[in-house]
């Protein structure tokens, strides 16, 4: 079954409230992106939350190009042979964050496993830009497995993002159906190396439900994430981009959000975001801002 989620009528469940993706103030920023040649998942990923981000000037830079090397079965980000590196990348992303006045950042990437270290240096060179010419900027970085290589996640790591988030996406059950080329074990020891490498970098990691799995097996996942000492997570509704993607399963309702956000928090996440529209990067300013140091 293809789901649209401007006419969400699944019985059961009450109907998410989504800003239009059509405004003056999402065609500015478009025109800010286009302008520097700039990418956002929340585009090529079709996120529903997009009008009501993009209204607010907010946005998730996706970094390296709009061409993925994987193909996973519930994402609409093309899959390809990439073009190169853009070396103009790093400051356009700078000059856009300035721009647009932002205070906080995310900045996300397509899978590059035609790069040597998958990408960790280019998203140091982000990094380290955008805080240049906007040093008082909250940065956080939603990266790839950089093929599990620990030398190439220490780059990252070194260049002292404020959080770093690797989503783990699903349930251990699903991988080889959802993420074929992923490894849910690995997923975890990569947050978990997060922390031995720098302890006062903030983890976060997010998952999708309605692709299969069961209320047990989120849970599972909940307290995985928590033994690798995960200090934030999101869980959202699965949506299916197009009748090519893995159809939902189920529709989870607002109580059952609310009750995988009390567990988390139970299991000692410092901040839990469960909803229907929750994405990984949505609202990442306030879930930050939320958290008591």
């Amino acid at each position: 079954m293809d789901f649209d989620f401007l006419n969400f009528k699944k019985p059961n469940i009450k109907k998410p409230k989504v800003k239009s993706p059509l405004s003056p103030e999402v065609t500015k920023l478009k025109v800010i992106l286009r302008k520097l040649n700039l990418s956002t998942v929340c585009e090529e990923a079709l996120c529903p939350n997009i009008g009501e981000c993009f209204s607010r000037g907010t946005a998730t830079f996706m970094i390296m190009g709009d061409i993925c090397t994987r193909r996973c079965s519930y994402c609409n980000v093309a899959t390809g042979k990439p073009q190169k590196l853009d070396e103009k990348e790093p400051e356009n992303i700078a000059l856009a964050v300035k721009k647009l006045k932002l205070k906080y950042v995310v900045i996300t990437s397509v899978n590059r496993d035609d790069l040597e270290d998958g990408g960790a240096s280019h998203f140091r060179d982000v990094i380290n830009k955008v805080r240049e010419i906007n040093p008082n900027v909250k940065i956080e970085v939603l990266i790839p497995d950089f093929k599990f290589n620990w030398e190439y996640l220490k780059i990252v790591v070194d260049a002292k993002p404020d959080v770093i988030n690797h989503n783990i996406e699903t349930v251990p059950s699903l991988y080889k159906k959802i993420r074929h080329l992923g490894d849910y074990e690995k997923s975890l020891i990569l947050l978990k190396k997060v922390k031995q490498f720098d302890s006062n970098i903030l983890t976060k990691s997010g998952l999708m439900v309605g692709l299969g799995e069961n209320k047990e097996e989120v849970i599972e996942v909940m307290k995985d994430l928590r033994d690798v000492k995960c200090d934030i997570i999101t869980i959202g509704q699965y949506l299916q981009p197009s009748i090519n993607h893995r159809p939902v399963s189920k529709f989870y309702s607002v109580e059952e959000f609310k009750e995988f956000e009390n567990i988390g928090y139970s299991l000692g996440f410092k901040s839990v975001y469960s909803g229907q529209l929750v994405r990984s990067s949505y609202n990442a300013n306030e879930v930050f801002n939320s958290i008591k140091f």
